[in-house]
């Protein structure tokens, strides 16, 4: 009798499932067709010319579009950050004077 029960609910769960399913079509959602054109990747080659230069506001906007990151951050020796490694954010490393010593994409 349990194995009835839990076969039944089982099914159960499964139907209801199903109906919370939305129908795959051949054509792609508008919004994910933006979503993909806007996604970019970080290529820390080309802000390698902010090395040596001080931090600024300018000039991590001005490596973020060179880079042609999708997000940046100044990062000073001491600054707490998350691990998560993103392909489209730019990181200007600093010494304790701002001044840029590393540039790298994560």
């Amino acid at each position: 009798m349990p194995w009835k029960l839990a076969s039944f609910g089982t099914l159960l769960a499964a139907a209801l499932l199903t109906g919370c399913s939305t129908p795959s079509t051949s054509e792609p959602a508008k919004g994910a067709a933006v979503a993909e054109a806007a996604y970019t990747r970080c290529e820390s080659s080309a802000a390698q010319f902010a090395v040596g230069q001080k931090a600024s506001p300018q000039l991590l906007e001005q490596a973020r579009t060179r880079a042609g990151a999708q997000n940046a951050r100044i990062l000073k020796p001491n600054d707490m950050i998350t691990l998560e490694y993103r392909s489209d954010r730019l990181n200007l490393n600093t010494d304790t004077n701002l001044v840029i010593t590393r540039v790298n994409c994560g």
